[in-house]
């Protein structure tokens, strides 16, 4: 019989999934437990990978996880960047980079980007990166001189172009730490996708459980029946039943799935930006209401504010007050959903004492 699973339930058991509690792990560890992080915010990511890794892990800890080559940062899937590992990307764009490619045709159609144009970018782009990494204006400033024209998005699309045919991506930073290099991919793709797509969903399941079919299709963009077929390949995932929908979880996670929240006692965390406790599920209801999704994407923009919870429920947002090295800098909390005074007090600290940054 599979397990039923209460919202509060349901709650727990992904908190401890997306080690949003800390863990022994190194930043790669984190990454390729996760499969990818969203990464379309650079500082962001760095934050999400610190913040699930090790007691005393810091954001240039992560960062030398890129400069070292372990992780790396790519559109796998949906358009969207991600950090995730060198071998996983590889995976991800067998398995997405066709379809993700033929989703973007249209585009390519009204930049006046046509094959041959796409393909000289390519040499261009290898043969440059051949000699260095780049960075992103200096590899527009390659094709330019190469006579092919960036204006007006092609350039963005270029480069997106390139890293989904798995010939480059994001990889060690500039000296500054505000950007990264555009380096060329060692790592050749998967053969056996039928593997590869076994090992993906059992890492989305192990690292987000519970999530049913709709959030694993959600999150991939590939079709529900291969990854219902993928899921039941998979010896450590176990179905439970969330409200009316069946849902998958790690059989390591079913084992405390009965055990909520510790007591009474109420649990503050912090995440940042575009953080997987929000963007890593079709269904967003388990963890935001409405109007607090609507305070997390103001104007509805697409742009994801960092969140405060409480218990895993998402109550307001959080930011400083000023960028990074400014001489005053506090944390500032806006509250959409009532907390108790304790919980506030804990909000509080946990601002105070945000080390990820």
């Amino acid at each position: 019989m599979s397990v039923s699973l209460s919202p509060a339930q349901a709650r727990g058991v992904r908190h401890r999934a997306q080690l949003l509690g800390g863990s022994t792990l190194s930043p790669r560890e984190v990454v390729d437990r996760a499969v990818a992080l969203q990464g379309q915010d650079l500082p962001a990511v760095l934050r999400a990978i610190a913040l699930r890794s090790a007691p005393g892990t810091t954001v240039d800890d992560v960062r030398a996880a890129f400069d070292s080559g372990e992780l790396v940062r790519s559109w796998p899937m949906r358009g969207t960047l991600f950090a995730t590992t060198p071998e996983h990307l590889a995976s991800l764009l067998a398995l997405t980079g066709t379809r993700t490619l033929q989703s973007m045709a249209r585009r390519r159609e009204q930049l006046g980007l046509d094959d041959a144009t796409i393909d000289r970018a390519h040499e261009v782009a290898v043969a440059a990166l051949e000699t260095a990494p780049l960075r992103r204006a200096d590899i527009l400033a390659t094709w330019e001189d190469a006579g092919i024209s960036t204006d007006g998005g092609r350039g963005y699309h270029l480069l997106v172009h390139l890293c989904i045919n798995g010939l480059a991506h994001w990889g060690a930073f500039a000296p500054d730490g505000s950007e990264q290099y555009l380096t060329l991919t060692a790592t050749q793709r998967d053969t056996d996708t039928d593997a590869a797509l076994s090992r993906i969903v059992a890492g989305y399941v192990a690292a987000r459980g519970p999530v049913t079919l709709d959030d694993l299709a959600w999150w991939t963009k590939l079709p529900k029946t291969g990854l219902r077929a993928a899921a039941a390949s998979v010896d450590r995932i176990e179905l439970a039943q969330l409200g009316e929908k069946p849902a998958y979880l790690d059989a390591a996670a079913s084992a405390s799935a009965d055990s909520n929240w510790q007591g009474s006692a109420e649990t503050v965390t912090l995440v940042p930006a575009f953080d997987e406790w929000i963007l890593g599920y079709a269904d967003r209801s388990l963890v935001a209401s409405d109007a607090m999704f609507d305070a997390l994407v103001p104007g509805k923009n697409g742009v994801f504010r960092p969140a405060v919870l409480v218990d895993g429920v998402v109550v307001g947002t959080w930011r400083f007050s000023a960028p990074r090295g400014a001489k005053s800098r506090t944390p500032v909390v806006e509250l959409l959903e009532p907390v108790s005074g304790r919980a506030a007090r804990l909000i509080d600290d946990a601002l105070a004492a945000w080390p990820h940054d």
